[in-house]
């Protein structure tokens, strides 16, 4: 009696990373010491702006490693975070920094990276952090989270209607942030609302603008600071697995366990 085919596991798409430190060797050796996991796929660059833009624009790498402090500049790093993430949204940016500074932690974020990570760990828990940042996290300690919910807490409140008293997000862009603060993925908030992934991108691009901030991480705290009632809210008649959606303290105590930090729901890592 034949016996029934078994299939084949797929192949796993490796990570595709690109490395720049403040030295080209430095590079290199970042490049050998991460090769060591198999599921990262990475190249060391030239610390040179041109270099790592064209590297990022012919490779297509998923992360990018970028040393906070590149050509003798203390802050050709956050430059090229910005550029990268206006230029190629797709890619995840990860800043390497000396220590953390809370002002060079906020200037992360504001740039566009996706995480920071300080050279005093190891690489292993490097590329824990390159996995987390790629699976659409956020990535960055409690002390360096509690740095940022500060500078926000500083900053101007976000503006919650026009100059008419209308809402600034239209009802679908509420249930999108709605998603974010669940700490869904891209593709997960396409599925529950019946969108496309493109369309997602643009409505969060749209969202960023509208409330003046540049990362989910803002959109999560602008939840808790002026629409905590949107938590666990029903997002959208598509979504019938997930109407009454999980509570964003539950996605803050599953994040943190999986980045083993201790961080209050105010300062749950988002998903990117």
């Amino acid at each position: 009696m034949a016996q029934p085919a078994v299939p084949l596991p797929q192949k796993m798409d490796r990570i595709r990373v690109l490395a720049a430190e403040s030295t080209r060797m430095n590079s290199q050796l970042l490049a050998e010491a991460l090769a060591q996991d198999c599921q990262l796929e990475v190249m060391g660059i030239e610390p040179k702006q041109a270099s790592i833009l064209a590297a990022v624009a012919q490779q297509n790498p998923h992360v990018v490693l970028i040393s906070s402090a590149l050509e003798d500049s203390g802050t050709q790093g956050f430059d090229l975070a910005r550029q990268i993430a206006a230029t190629c949204p797709g890619t995840r940016v990860i800043l390497l920094m000396d220590n953390s500074h809370p002002g060079s932690v906020v200037q992360a974020f504001r740039c566009g990276a996706h995480g920071v990570f300080s050279r005093t760990e190891s690489s292993k828990s490097l590329a824990k952090c390159i996995h987390s940042v790629h699976q659409g996290q956020v990535w960055a300690n409690s002390a360096e989270l509690r740095c940022v919910i500060e500078a926000l807490r500083e900053s101007e409140p976000m503006r919650l209607v026009d100059s008419g008293g209308e809402a600034i997000l239209s009802k679908r862009e509420q249930d999108v942030v709605r998603c974010v603060a669940e700490g869904l993925s891209n593709r997960e908030i396409a599925s529950c609302l019946g969108l496309t992934e493109h369309t997602v991108k643009n409505y969060l691009f749209r969202i960023f603008d509208k409330l003046g901030v540049s990362s989910r991480v803002e959109v999560v705290l602008y939840v808790f600071r002026f629409r905590k009632d949107w938590v666990g809210a029903p997002a959208s008649q598509h979504s019938p697995v997930r109407a009454s959606g999980p509570k964003l303290m539950s996605a803050a105590v599953k994040t943190a366990s999986r980045m083993r930090l201790a961080v209050p729901p105010s300062a749950v890592m988002a998903r990117i």
